[in-house]
């Protein structure tokens, strides 16, 4: 008589649906809302809705405006990001006016827009992110956490000067901590650099189709790589500091890592442009698109679809979703084909017709001010939610896969990484930092990872928001608290 066994599986515990909401989400902008329905029994995020309160209407009062204005206008749609608008608006009318900046012009506009790049990640990284996980925070959210922090050594402590994990916490305590203050300073630096470049930030006053009218002296160009190599030295003590302490909360919370794990869906417009190879003629993108100095691609579920720009563009789609707009299908067509005689799909942005539609908001129909930009997959007849990358993982991914950038020495992309090698600066020998392509994509990432050629350094960027809620509600005397699962089909885009 055989022995017979019975699995069966653990009762589901109770659900313990609670409806929270963030609106707006003032760390950044504030125009971000996000409404969500979270079962804490079951440690599950059911729903979840993101908004934008904010209708910024530029494609409809751009109508009729001189078109050579316009990087003055648009730069006016944000208030942090202005100087990336300006810049893609000189990019479009030297595309239409069929007209070729002088090389000199061209290094100024990439040295204003490689400013901005690091103001950005520094200030999110440092000043954003860093509050995440500074020692105010996780004394109120996750004080066992803080408490193993405190006996927990660096690993770096040689190279960034703290000796324990909970020194580093400490120091980016906001407005108090040594290492905020600091990146509030390196911040001040990269902004400097930008209004050398470009006049002023954060509407550039010299930045025009053909050129700029910054005057390229000795003098200028030292004064900005003075600042760059403060940025340098700050680099070389920061990626080795923020690894020690993302590692640590990898073991200090076990499971943190799947927290945001999504399909891998990437998008990169390029960077930084060649002026020996870019002559903004559509006709040649494909050749003056890879010959950046980030590689332009998409990437589906970790394979390089493309690195064409004429591809990437023609792709490009803008679906209704759930915004208060009505749809612009029975309007004018205002081009149905490309100049390489390609067709253009009536859902592409250069056949968008504007038409606002305000109503109340219905978490079933219409909710947001924003629209959804897609990437058209005909491979599959997909649309594609790309990840274009608010800080830099798309152009370190792309440009990784890619292959192609090799700058000398300085910067190379090998088809699985970047090497990126800084020079010696005032205090600090020449350090190589190698990125690797992460095995996947989620929230607090191995997306940005550096490894130190002889150091083991990884730099991971993790995203604000989700840290700072969540471990603050359900049971506040667990000292090992855990995130919410956040399922991907509970998000609605």
């Amino acid at each position: 008589m055989a022995t017979q066994m019975k699995r069966e599986e653990a009762p589901t515990p109770p659900s313990q649906l609670v409806e929270m909401s963030w609106d707006p989400i003032t760390r950044i902008v504030g125009s971000l809302g996000i409404y969500t329905k979270i079962d804490f029994k079951q440690r599950k995020v059911v729903e979840c809705h993101s908004t934008s309160s904010i209708f910024r209407g530029y494609s409809l009062f751009m109508q009729g405006k001189d078109p050579r204005d316009a990087h003055f206008i648009t730069s006016r749609i944000c208030g942090i990001c202005g100087d990336n608008h300006a810049t893609c608006s000189v990019y479009t009318q030297n595309m239409a006016y069929g007209v070729k900046p002088p090389a000199l012009g061209e290094w100024v506009l990439n040295l204003g827009e490689a400013a901005e790049y690091m103001f950005d990640h520094n200030i999110f990284q440092e000043n954003l992110v860093a509050v995440d996980y500074c020692e105010q925070m996780v004394k109120e959210t996750n004080p066992g956490v803080l408490e193993k922090a405190n006996k927990t050594e660096a690993p770096h402590a040689k190279e960034h000067g703290y000796r324990t994990i909970g020194d580093i916490m400490r120091a980016f305590n906001p407005f108090t901590g040594e290492l905020y203050l600091e990146g509030l300073q390196m911040s001040r630096l990269t902004r400097e650099k930008f209004c050398l470049m470009e006049g002023r930030h954060v509407h550039p006053s010299t930045l025009y189709p053909g050129g700029v009218g910054t005057v390229a002296t000795v003098q200028l160009f030292t004064d900005y790589l003075v600042r760059l190599m403060k940025y340098v030295e700050f680099m070389k003590k920061i990626v080795p500091l923020h690894d020690d302490l993302f590692d640590f909360f990898y073991q200090a919370l076990p499971g943190y890592e799947q927290v945001g794990y999504r399909r891998t869906l990437i998008g990169c417009w390029g960077s930084f442009q060649d002026p020996d190879v870019c002559d903004y003629d559509y006709r040649t993108m494909d050749k003056w698109g890879r010959a950046m100095f980030v590689t332009p691609g998409v990437i589906v579920d970790g394979e390089l679809v493309t690195t064409s720009l004429v591809d990437i563009n023609l792709g490009i789609r803008i679906l209704l979703g759930h915004s208060y707009y009505d749809d612009w299908q029975n309007e004018r067509t205002f081009v149905d084909r490309d100049p390489l005689g390609n067709p253009i799909d009536k859902r592409h942005p250069w056949n968008q017709t504007t038409i606002p539609k305000p109503q109340k908001r219905d978490f079933n129909g219409a909710y947001s001010w924003t629209m959804s930009p897609r990437w058209f997959d005909k491979r599959t007849g997909d649309y594609l939610a790309l990840d274009t990358g608010g800080g830099p993982i798309a152009r370190l991914w792309a440009t990784a896969l890619a292959g192609i950038v090799d700058l000398g020495g300085y910067i190379k992309a090998t088809g699985n990484s970047v090497k990126i090698r800084l020079p010696k600066s005032a205090t600090k020998p020449e350090v190589e930092f190698e990125w690797k392509i992460p095995q996947w994509s989620r929230t607090y990432q191995d997306l940005e990872r550096f490894h130190g050629a002889k150091r083991g350094h990884r730099l991971r960027i993790p995203r604000s928001c989700a840290r700072r809620a969540f471990p603050s509600h359900g049971d506040r005397e667990r000292k090992d608290r855990q995130l919410p699962s956040l399922s991907s089909h509970a998000l609605e885009w």
